[in-house]
């Protein structure tokens, strides 16, 4: 940040426009999330120039804290989670524009308080009013805050200066409540304010997807019915419930996943080329995808979804614990730990292609990808040779931890026997581009500095997420399951979720450490 830190010596070269002079003001700045995440990303795009010199956060919490201890407890936590190490020069200075401001969220008062404090770090900074408010807070706090912050004239914007608000994960607990949610916030707020983050937009990979498909020619005349045979998204976790048992034993894992993560993979996969880059270009395609995906009648919701529960197993050669055992869960939890469903996408391109999802705790690796599984060559060529029979090619998009493609084709083995085996082309981004320290975050918080609202749910895209998801969690509610814990820690999930597509012929795709 060669202008906000005057010491140039220390910035990577600038790629992108810097963020527009800006306050970021964060609820719940006493939380994980801002010292994990939220304070480490600023401080990347710090180091690449990409913060204003007029710029300033000020941390809104509970705690009686000075400004000071607020700046030390940061830099501790960024020296934990961040990546590289700190420098000294470029802290001193970048920390000087931290600010701690106490206040209890329900109390009306806080907010004309926390306006006129605003206005004087305006002085101080030369932020130029703009403001964005990230709620880093329980989720029953979201619409009321909104609320109070509209009523002490805190979200009025003008064509000199803008107001926003950064919205967590989960927005609402089913379609009813989203759609409520929806409708508090914008009786106070236009919808150009509200930026509903959802953190795997951040990744690499995810942003890659758009850039993969239409920017080659290879590979987006093939990316329909004809030449696809299925898609499989998957997003597995090593971990339990972090100590969160009270949040997700309510949550469980189709909630916590399903209608905001792999709903925006799905939908970024399938989508057709918008018309440019522009936000609402992209977000308009994406909602035609997830419009599209066919709800489920109560059968379908019995064949094409399996739910699961983990039991005590060997996870990384250590024992881990059952659900049931892990701290603020229920010994009889009926709660689901793993999810797994085949949908539809009911419209010209994606007609009779199945998307196959699962997502899961206490699985065997963190591994997030997307495979593209293509159809199979016809075998007529090979019928008088010792190949039995012909591997699918399969594209695949690492998304998280590694960050990467790989393609899985069939090579014929050296010899005078005609034998083929599957090898892989990989590319990581890592190895190609170099490490970049990120949290996932950093692109988020950049593309709400200056506007951009490509990478945030719209309202109807969070409801049509909802839509696909509702019908599963009434059945799920009315049917409680007889058989939980069904799968072992350290496995791939229950049996169901492999008869799911062996039904079909088909099989997983895994990958082992």
């Amino acid at each position: 940040m060669a202008q906000l830190m005057e010491h140039p010596a220390v910035t990577l070269p600038r790629v992108g426009k810097q963020g527009d002079p800006c306050v970021m003001v964060i609820f719940g700045a006493a939380g994980d999330l801002t010292g994990r995440k939220l304070i480490p990303a600023l401080y990347n795009l710090a180091k690449a120039d990409l913060l204003a010199k007029e710029f300033a956060v000020v941390g809104v919490a509970r705690s009686p804290v000075t400004n000071e201890d607020f700046r030390k407890k940061i830099l501790e936590e960024v020296k934990e989670y961040g990546e590289e190490e700190i420098d000294p020069a470029l802290w001193e200075i970048f920390s000087r524009r931290f600010y701690y401001f106490k206040g209890d969220f329900n109390n009306q008062d806080l907010y004309p308080q926390l306006k006129d404090f605003l206005a004087k770090i305006d002085r101080d900074h030369s932020t130029q009013q703009n403001y964005f408010y990230y709620l880093a807070t329980a989720p029953n706090y979201f619409g009321p805050i909104v609320e109070k912050l509209a009523a002490a004239g805190l979200m009025e914007q003008t064509s000199e200066y803008w107001r926003r608000v950064v919205i967590e994960k989960p927005f609402g607990h089913d379609l009813e409540s989203a759609k409520a949610l929806n409708q508090q916030l914008r009786k106070v707020a236009e919808e150009n304010q509200i930026y509903r983050i959802d953190h795997y937009l951040g990744k690499e990979t995810v942003q890659n997807i758009m850039a993969f498909r239409f920017a080659n020619g290879i590979f987006e005349p093939i990316w329909n019915r004809r030449y696809i045979d299925h898609v499989q998204i998957t997003v597995a976790e090593t971990v339990g419930v972090e100590g969160r048992g009270g949040y997700f034993d309510h949550a469980g894992s189709l909630r916590d996943m399903v209608p905001n993560h792999i709903m925006q993979l799905i939908s970024l996969t399938a989508m057709e080329p918008p018309i440019s880059f522009q936000a609402d270009a992209v977000r308009d395609e994406q909602a035609k995808i997830l419009h599209a995906i066919q709800p489920m009648s109560d059968q379908e919701v019995l064949n094409r979804s399996v739910r699961g529960q983990y039991g005590e197993g060997i996870l990384g050669g250590e024992r881990a614990p059952a659900y049931r055992a892990e701290a603020d869960v229920a010994p009889d939890s009926r709660n689901e730990t793993f999810v797994a469903m085949k949908v539809n996408i009911d419209n010209w391109r994606w007609a009779d292609v199945p998307f196959y999802l699962r997502t899961g705790k206490r699985m065997p690796m963190r591994n997030t990808y997307i495979v593209i599984q293509f159809r199979r060559a016809p075998f007529v060529l090979f019928r008088d040779t010792p190949v039995e029979h012909l591997m699918p090619n399969q594209l695949v998009l690492h998304i998280q931890p590694e960050e990467g493609i790989s393609l899985r084709f069939a090579a014929k083995v050296p010899g005078p026997v005609m034998r083929l085996d599957p090898v892989d082309m990989n590319f990581e981004y890592q190895e190609y581009f170099g490490k970049q320290p990120s949290t996932g975050y950093e692109r988020l918080l950049h593309d709400c500095m200056i506007g951009d609202q490509t990478l945030f749910q719209r309202a109807d895209m969070v409801e049509a997420g909802w839509c696909v998801v509702n019908p599963i969690l009434d059945l799920w509610k009315a049917l409680p399951p007889r058989n939980f814990p069904n799968y072992a820690a350290g496995t791939w999930g229950p049996k169901e979720a492999d008869e799911l597509l062996e039904r079909d012929g088909r099989r997983w795709r895994n990958f082992e450490k």
